[in-house]
């Protein structure tokens, strides 16, 4: 897990993973108001089954519905070209851990988030994790 560096600032010429980190780091707390500092306006997040929002507010409330409380484990941040000189795709990887809303633990739960930046903002931002999965599992519908 890199760390975040505390002079990274929304939209500064800065490494475009500890930008993503510390959206995600403020996203976790939760507060959306800090995590929307790096984002660009009419940011397009696209959470697992396609549900589309436009804030880190939305994302916020999204998780507050499937989790008690969710936070992310880091284990890796890849940053790779994008289609010109200002744009950045970074991949964070990792595992989910928290509490499901009956208050049940979890951990280990894979998750890959991709993300656009240009002129070091958010752009867009894709979210696949192995929660549903899991949430068939307890439900009896689905084996693990």
């Amino acid at each position: 897990m890199s760390s975040i560096a505390p002079s990274v600032r929304p939209g500064a010429a800065a490494d475009p993973g500890a930008i993503v980190e510390a959206y995600l780091t403020a996203h976790m707390i939760p507060d959306p108001d800090k995590a929307r500092q790096y984002c660009a306006p009419g940011m397009q997040i696209t959470f697992t089954g396609g549900r589309r929002m436009n804030d880190p507010a939305e994302a916020t409330a999204f998780n507050k519905g499937r989790y008690k409380w969710v936070k992310k484990k880091f284990e890796r941040t890849d940053v790779v070209a994008g289609s010109g000189p200002d744009e950045s795709i970074v991949y964070s990887i990792g595992t989910l851990y928290g509490e499901w809303p009956d208050g049940t633990p979890f951990s280990g739960n894979r998750y890959v988030d991709r993300y656009v930046l240009r002129h070091g903002l958010i752009v867009e931002m894709q979210v696949w994790n192995d929660s549903a999965e899991i949430l068939l599992a307890r439900a009896g519908l689905a084996k693990l």
